[in-house]
């Protein structure tokens, strides 16, 4: 391959990348000689995420936060913020860097399930069993399933609760990696081209023994499953989920084109519910979305994680807080 010579500081010149990138200009007289890297182009779009860069929570009312502290914190082990929304009529609870917020009204419950991440899965069927008796005359429910723990909380969300996984959660020891909501038939490949052409997000179609799901990437080791049912859905009951996006104009835009935003931009975020088709404008499903800008004073929040293995009689110093990450 010919050698291409480009200009270098203090007349010196640097050598092109022999794969053709353009080439970096010498520093302080020295010679620089780009290495190529050897991979494949295609072998690097693994490193590439979308626009999604975050699901940071999902928030459902429920009606008694005494049950809600004994399922979520007791029970599932994780931490109610002890910054924010300290009184009693709502709850943010802290698992990994995700929440959980808990208004306090009446409940609402999301068709499908979400997956958590639990540092041990032993340890969490304890504590479910700790909080059966109070939780008895609820919907509350926990077994062991293949590969999970399923828990249903007091007013009937579900949770599939996974032990770390590097190669499906990446370090993530604690956190909520998706949520999977249950859509009407025929709709997953049209959900998938909006979040595909409209957020910005990797999103296709897959197949497997539950049946066809639309999947939506979020950041490294997030994402949204959006499962065809045949089950008859209920009516939309305003639960939300909230995410951060990288670019912040180019959804506004078009959801603002066709009227479908409920929430005008304040606090570097805006809210939307309808889910439509791009192509035909069809309605597909509703979920409210709140999507937060990178300017938001809330991105890449610190959240306190306690570890639910202490307690008095088995108390370790120096061992109260949780790094949810990097096992």
């Amino acid at each position: 391959m010919a050698r291409v010579k480009a200009a270098g500081t203090n007349g010196t010149q640097t050598k092109a990348r022999p794969n053709g990138a353009a080439s970096k200009a010498a520093v302080n007289g020295t010679h620089t000689t780009a290495q190529p890297t050897g991979a494949p182009r295609d072998a690097l779009a693994g490193e590439d995420v979308g626009n999604l860069v975050a699901l940071e929570h999902v928030n459902v009312t429920q009606p008694e936060q005494p049950k809600a502290m004994l399922f979520y914190l007791v029970g599932l082990g994780f931490t109610r913020d002890p910054y924010m929304n300290v009184g009693l009529n709502n709850i943010w609870v802290n698992l990994g860097e995700q929440q959980f917020h808990l208004p306090t009204r009446s409940p609402q419950v999301i068709p499908g399930h979400m997956g958590l991440v639990v540092p041990d899965l032993d340890a969490l069927e304890q504590r479910l069993a700790s909080v059966k008796e109070p939780l008895a005359d609820t919907k509350f429910s926990f077994a062991r399933e293949d590969g999970y723990v399923a828990a249903t909380c007091p007013w009937g969300n579900q949770f599939r609760c996974y032990a770390p996984d590097d190669a499906r959660f990446g370090d993530v020891i604690v956190g909520l990696p998706y949520v999977e909501f249950q859509v009407r038939p025929g709709t997953a490949a049209g959900i998938a081209r909006f979040y595909d052409q409209v957020l910005g997000a990797p999103s296709h179609v897959e197949q497997d023994a539950a049946g066809t799901a639309a999947r939506v990437e979020i950041g490294t080791h997030q994402w949204l499953s959006f499962r065809e049912s045949e089950a008859a859905l209920p009516a939309y009951d305003n639960h939300h989920i909230a995410v951060y996006v990288a670019t912040f104009s180019a959804p506004y835009n078009f959801l603002k084109e066709r009227d479908l935003i409920m929430e005008e931009p304040r606090n570097h975020q805006f809210r939307f519910k309808d889910i439509v088709d791009p192509d035909s404008g069809e309605h597909l499903h509703t979920l409210e979305h709140e999507v937060r800008g990178l300017h938001h004073a809330m991105y890449r929040r610190f959240m306190v994680n306690r570890n639910p293995a202490q307690s008095q009689q088995a108390y370790h110093r120096g061992h109260d807080a949780l790094i949810p990450f990097g096992g």
